[in-house]
């Protein structure tokens, strides 16, 4: 672990990330509502999500028993059900500082539920209430496309079972961390659906009724912000999840650089004659990464033998590795192309 590592300090590429998040605020509200949703059981599916011809009322009719609202003594959040026998996920600032919660139900019911665990890195938590067969939400691991449907469902100010829409406006973003948090949060999805405070915890679906994301983060529009809300991928979920069940703690392999997926226009400002890889926009200092001599511009095209054309390849290779794996990069700096070797660390928690 490297806990002088961060990713603020990096060096950034010029021109290519010009936003600055003036004020990140987490969602997570002091306002309580009693109301109480509908039930309907959910369904898989492995189809392409698309916004075409969505039915909306019918997905939150299959989404919405899987969605709770978390009551601490602190205010409220939401959750979604990740195993039917109580076991839901939520944000850690949601729960943070407390053990024991109350969860209200989509039926109308609020039971007991007690904090099995959770990692700040990733502000996720795990929670366990009283009750059994709970209807689990399907989670898609795959990374949706920008411009799919995204629903937002939760409970902002209270108000339960609270459904905003939009799309999917954004992959691997990166944003500060908040008061609340203290960590940057990294790797999210990007969506303009409304998510407000008490969104914390909830889900955003795609078109086939699926979890695609946890709503974490928004931007205020006092910031100057308009409809910039920030959703942890399915994916990172269901693996802090799974390892906070399994042993109280999750680890996350870190490099120290973030990614992008490389385009024209990003490859004429680098001067490179190249169509796909993905570009190390940002290396954080005294990272491994930095470290074993990777640079802001660097465009790493093979992980361990196996190409990256993508940043979502390149992070799906990441985390296949744990704390310790040395791994082999395959770099192209300008015309020069090298292999680099990058011991991979702990992601740190600051």
């Amino acid at each position: 672990m490297h806990p002088s590592s961060t990713v603020r300090p990096g060096v950034w590429i010029p021109r290519l990330l010009a936003v600055t998040f003036i004020f990140l605020a987490a969602c997570s509200s002091s306002t309580n509502s009693g109301s109480t949703s509908t039930t309907a059981a959910p369904t898989n599916s492995t189809a392409p999500a698309t916004a075409a011809g969505a039915d909306l009322p019918a997905l939150v009719r299959q989404v919405e028993p899987s969605v709770v609202t978390v009551l601490t003594e602190g205010g409220v959040g939401s959750g979604i059900v990740y195993k039917a026998d109580g076991i839901i996920v939520t944000n850690a600032h949601v729960v943070a500082g407390v053990q024991d919660v109350t969860v209200a139900l989509a039926d109308g019911q609020q039971v007991p539920a007690k904090v099995r665990g959770a990692d700040e890195v990733s502000d996720l938590a795990v929670i366990q209430a009283d009750r059994t067969g709970l209807p689990a939400a399907t989670f898609q691991k795959p990374l949706p496309q920008v411009g799919e449907l995204a629903v937002v469902m939760g409970s902002p100010l209270g108000f339960e079972a609270t459904v905003t829409s939009g799309i999917i406006s954004g992959l691997h973003r990166q944003i500060p961390g908040s008061a609340s948090t203290g960590a940057p949060l990294v790797d999210l999805i990007q969506t303009d659906a409304a998510i407000s405070p008490g969104n914390s915890g909830g889900a955003v679906i795609d078109a086939q009724g699926e979890v695609v994301g946890m709503s974490v983060a928004y931007i205020p529009p006092t910031a100057g912000a308009v409809a910039l809300g920030f959703a942890i991928p399915a994916a990172t979920v269901v693996d802090v999840a799974d390892q906070l069940l399994a042993t109280g703690t999750a680890r996350h392999a870190y490099i120290g650089i973030q990614p992008a997926t490389l385009t024209p226009e990003i490859a004429r400002l680098l001067g490179i004659n190249r169509t796909s890889g993905v570009v190390a926009m940002q290396v954080a200092t005294r990272s491994p990464a930095a470290e074993a001599g990777i640079q802001p511009g660097d465009i790493v095209i093979a992980f361990n033998g196996q190409e990256t054309a993508t940043a979502e390849e390149l992070i799906a290779a990441l985390r296949g590795t744990k704390p310790g794996d040395r791994v082999q990069l395959t770099v192209q700096r300008g015309a020069k192309t090298e292999q680099i070797t990058v011991t991979v660390a702990e992601r740190p928690a600051t």
